[in-house]
């Protein structure tokens, strides 16, 4: 008998009307022939109440009081679920998280899953019951209750889903799908029929509300599929599976963040283990870093710009003024009035020209970008807030995200998600270590690629689609891209990797651009190596780039370029030292390697 995996968010049980609606479709999913496990939000606005209420007792309550007060929320929720169904004739069963054994460790208010118990909700599934599980909530080992933080019944299903080998996870919420961007900012947003565990990884790290990333990464870790829909109608929604959409679209959505703040460290000493001082301090305070930019250095000083969340700010510049004691900092500069606008897309990795096409569309709508990071799948460009509702809307039109792309035909035949004995051995596994734990893939070594630096350019609306699209017209292939705040007002410094056998062709383009653009000067290494290490769980475990660091600077080993995303991790180092940092690398990650 197959086993389906319903959650309901707090909108979908706000109300006896929406509850009774929720049991209609456990219900009915049962009476098609499937065991049955549902997983509720707290009703509405319920947690809201409690936050609000403990904070009239106490303006800093202590986190494990919190868990127990905001765990009551879900607790109300699954009675009434269960209450509801038993009112319409059917076996229902609730229980909290501690009853069904979620275990999790003791990060009060943030914690993660270790282990889940399967033996109770087997035995209760197999009498005729649909369980009724309480999401957000589990017990550590002093049988305290913990909360699973933002997101957390996503989280939850999703986890069940994977213990128990669901052949389906149904999220039920407010909005009839996954769309190309929040259609409550453009209009035009159109829902995605199909998406990617890693592209939607991504949207939903950049702000993308529909999913929280926690419950992709186990989607993607034990190949659950996700089928998100609206309660409230019988709309197809959308599907998150491991291949994504057979169609010819390089990008598949557009995402916008405006919770960010850049920070600028101008005149950090370039040497071994700069980025390891700063980030190590930073991840130990569980600040999380998204977009990391490196100058290249000049007199042997770099600038180093990254942006954390806006309300985390402080605790950051807490951070960087602790390593300044150790680590020379000329000046420390902060903007918290950034926007973050980003598109994500698997078509990126087969079509050239998208980065330029998002640039020029920035540029058009007279769009200055402070700073780029692109990945395989990601290209993200940091703005002005106040102009973060214009960019968003250009690169949406640009890449006509409102039009249902064509099927491509000449796509190879969707491969089956994995093997049901390799699920299984990745939970066995995993149940050891702790469920939420760090998955590393694969970790490679690309040694066929230069650098070219554009340094002290003049920070204006258009440049970084002036100088991709003559370096396009040039033929040249470009990979990695990262523009940084210069740290000197009104310029900036564009750093971009290359073929080697493209080198001198991309100088020379460089070289033009620079004496035409009146630019500081240019900065070139002809061999660069490019270490990727890509995995599950990255950017939610803030050690890995510190790991990273550690690896490189305790073998003498200069960071170049970064970028970051959800799924990769890239480093550029100089070409000679690209054989020892992967090695390195293969060793400080070897017990996550799949």
């Amino acid at each position: 008998m197959a086993l389906i995996v319903q959650k309901f968010g707090g909108t979908s049980v706000a109300t006896p009307e929406k509850i009774r609606a929720a049991a209609e479709r456990a219900i009915q999913a049962q009476q098609a022939g499937n065991q049955v496990v549902v997983v509720v939000s707290a009703m509405g606005k319920n947690t809201d109440a409690l936050v609000d209420l403990a904070g009239q007792l106490n303006p800093e309550p202590p986190a494990r009081e919190m868990d127990m007060l905001l765990s009551t929320g879900e607790q109300v929720s699954v009675a009434l679920m269960a209450m509801a169904i038993d009112a319409m004739g059917h076996q229902a069963v609730s229980l909290t998280g501690a009853q069904i054994g979620i275990r999790t460790d003791s990060s009060h208010t943030r914690a993660r899953i270790i282990s889940i118990s399967t033996e109770r909700l087997e035995s209760l599934l197999d009498a005729g019951n649909i369980v009724i599980a309480a999401g957000f909530q589990g017990i550590d080992e002093e049988l305290d209750i913990t909360t699973l933080g933002r997101g957390g019944s996503d989280t939850t299903a999703v986890a069940l889903a994977a213990v128990l080998r669901a052949s389906a996870c149904e999220i039920y919420t407010d909005v009839d799908g996954v769309f190309t961007t929040d259609p409550r900012q453009v209009e035009a947003a159109r829902r995605i029929e199909q998406i990617s565990y890693d592209e939607m990884l991504e949207l939903a790290s950049l702000g993308a509300g529909v999913m929280h990333n926690r419950s992709i990464e186990f989607a993607k870790k034990y190949s659950v599929p996700i089928h998100v829909r609206n309660s409230g109608n019988e709309n197809p929604g959308t599907l998150i599976t491991l291949q994504g959409s057979e169609d010819t679209a390089s990008v598949r959505g557009a995402a916008l963040s405006t919770h960010d703040a850049r920070i600028t460290l101008v005149g950090v000493p370039d040497v071994p283990g700069t980025s390891l001082e700063i980030f190590s301090r930073i991840a130990d305070r569980q600040i999380t870093v998204d977009m990391i930019v490196q100058n290249i250095g000049e007199d042997g000083k770099s600038d180093l710009s990254f942006t954390v969340p806006k309300a985390e700010l402080d605790l950051a510049l807490a951070a960087i003024n602790e390593s300044s004691e150790v680590l020379p900092t000329e000046t420390i500069l902060q903007d918290d009035g950034v926007a973050k606008v980003s598109v994500v897309g698997l078509g990126m990795i087969e079509q050239t020209g998208v980065a330029t096409k998002m640039f020029r569309a920035l540029a058009d709508a007279n769009v200055n970008i402070q700073m780029i990071t692109t990945s395989e799948i990601k290209i993200s460009a940091l703005v002005s807030q106040d102009q973060a509702q214009l960019a968003l809307t250009a690169v949406h039109k640009a890449f006509q995200l409102e039009e249902t792309p064509a099927k491509n035909e000449s796509a190879p035949t969707p491969q089956p998600e994995r093997a049901e004995i390799e699920v299984a051995d990745i939970v066995d596994r995993l149940h050891k270590v702790g469920m939420e734990e760090l998955v590393i893939d694969d970790i490679t070594l690309d040694e066929s690629q230069a650098r070219i630096t554009i340094q002290g350019i003049p920070d204006t609306p258009g440049i970084a689609a002036d100088i991709f699209e003559e370096v396009a017209t040039s033929g040249i292939l470009v990979d990695m891209i990262i523009q940084s705040f210069d740290g000197k007002e009104g310029l900036a410094s564009v750093s971009f990797t290359v073929p080697q056998d493209q080198y001198d062709q991309a100088l020379e383009v460089a070289e033009a651009i620079c004496k035409r653009s009146n630019c500081r000067g240019i900065s070139n290494i002809p061999q660069v190596a490019k270490l990727s290490v890509s995995g599950t769980g990255l950017r939610s475990h803030t050690g890995v780039a510190i790991r990273t660091f550690r690896a490189l600077a305790d073998n003498g080993i200069n960071v170049e370029m970064i970028s970051t995303s959800e799924v990769r991790v890239n480093i550029v180092v100089h070409g000679e030292h690209g054989s020892k940092a992967l090695s390195e690398l293969q060793e400080t990650f070897q017990e996550f390697l799949r």
